[in-house]
């Protein structure tokens, strides 16, 4: 017996009347128009016109982006600290949000929620958007009863978050764009300026120094070799991607080797630590298990080493063994973070000392970042010099033989 196909969530503007005989009107989704009228009629409004939008659901807009995440929990925070019923509160923000497929998104959670869905299963829909970490918080504060507080620790979590990804990423960009660069001008060089010196000298008549004649053979091969070089180069590129993403090995190799790297390392490292102590200090004070919040925090720290570490924590957390003796023993923690750990335990804040230590972390990798980028400049500068300068001294020695022959 053939399996019958899900009918997928569509989007439809609906118009009606109030208990009150006032006219509004709206949009929400469902499988069918019968749906979204029985839908409406629970709530007390009397379907007029129910009609399926051309767009379908989450479609036809910009990319959603963390930021756009950001910024729709703070402003659902603000709305329910004050007063806005939730539904309510999900209709204005969906309304006045200029991406067009993060407005589709907020009305399709709306469209769940007003079915009689919680919110988090109504975003659990949706994990590309609202990860396994989102999600536990959301549980845990409409449990509690803190849902405003927990979306303003979501937003400020996920602020810090990237903020400490965008300095990684700064400091990485700078000198892939200069490399990238230097290799364009020395594509130029070699194609298309070093022919017409090659046609210049051979008008001489005169042995050329080993230097030119080094660097005009070089030029031959490049112009006959280039789509080689370009397949090489795009080969490695996409090679790399694609093993990293099929081979979990790879990948975990890849990880462990990054953290030895002089520098870097040290960079990867102490973020891994301030993401680690972030999202447990967020999950902590929104009232999460210990236990429970050690798998979300796992897959935060962004490092293989890190997660396999938090998962066997969680292991040994479960069994009685304390926070502080776990994290000494996983041999991954600085010795100053593992006694804040101890201190905020025996004082029972231990989500305010991991938000401390979380600070403290960010910010040294913000000077890391800094260090790292004033480290690189000279260096960059300095092979930049030897190559385009090499290239170019090459091309003269010629021109200054003749000027002492003469």
């Amino acid at each position: 017996m053939a399996q019958s196909t899900p009918v997928k969530a569509q989007m439809y503007s609906w118009e009606g009347t109030d208990r009150a005989g006032k006219r509004v009107k709206g949009e929400m989704s469902g499988q069918s128009d019968a749906l979204v009228k029985s839908l409406l009629r629970r709530q007390g409004v009397n379907p007029l016109k129910v009609k399926k939008k051309s767009k379908p659901l989450l479609g036809g807009g910009g990319r959603i982006t963390t930021k756009d995440i950001t910024v729709f929990c703070r402003q659902l925070a603000t709305m329910m600290s004050s007063g806005v019923p939730l539904v309510q509160a999900f209709e204005i923000v969906g309304r006045g949000h200029a991406n067009k497929s993060m407005q589709q998104l907020i009305m399709s959670v709306k469209g769940d929620i007003e079915a009689g869905g919680a919110l988090a299963d109504a975003l659990r829909k949706h994990p590309r958007q609202f990860d396994e970490l989102f999600v536990n918080l959301i549980t845990a504060g409409e449990h509690a009863g803190i849902l405003e507080d927990i979306l303003h620790k979501l937003a400020t979590y996920m602020e810090k978050t990237e903020a400490l990804k965008s300095k990684i990423k700064g400091a990485l960009f700078y000198p892939i764009a200069v490399v990238v660069v230097a290799f364009i001008i020395t594509c130029v060089l070699m194609i298309f300026v070093i022919p017409q010196f090659e046609e210049l000298f051979n008008g001489f008549g005169a042995d050329l120094p080993a230097l030119t004649r080094l660097v005009i053979d070089m030029s031959k091969w490049f112009q006959e070799k280039w789509w080689l070089m370009l397949a090489i180069g795009a080969g490695i590129v996409f090679g790399f991607g694609a093993l990293k993403q099929r081979s979990l090995k790879f990948a975990h190799g890849l990880d462990r080797l990054a953290l030895k790297l002089p520098v870097i390392g040290d960079i990867l490292n102490k973020s891994a630590i301030a993401r680690f102590a972030r999202t447990l200090s967020t999950m902590f004070s929104a009232g999460t298990p210990l236990v429970e919040a050690m798998a979300s925090v796992a897959g935060a720290c962004g490092n293989i080493m890190y997660y396999t570490a938090v998962l066997k924590m969680r292991d040994e957390i479960s069994t009685g063994t304390q926070l502080h003796v776990c994290m000494r023993d996983a041999g991954l923690f600085p010795n100053m973070v593992v006694q804040m750990v101890a201190i905020g335990e025996e004082a029972g804040s231990l989500d305010a000392m991991l938000a401390k230590v979380a600070d403290w972390y960010e910010q040294e990798v913000d000077d890391a970042v800094g260090a790292l980028t004033s480290l690189l400049e000279p260096i960059i500068m300095a092979v930049l010099g030897v190559i385009i300068g090499g290239l170019v001294i090459a091309m003269y020695l010629p021109i200054f033989k003749m000027g002492q022959v003469v």
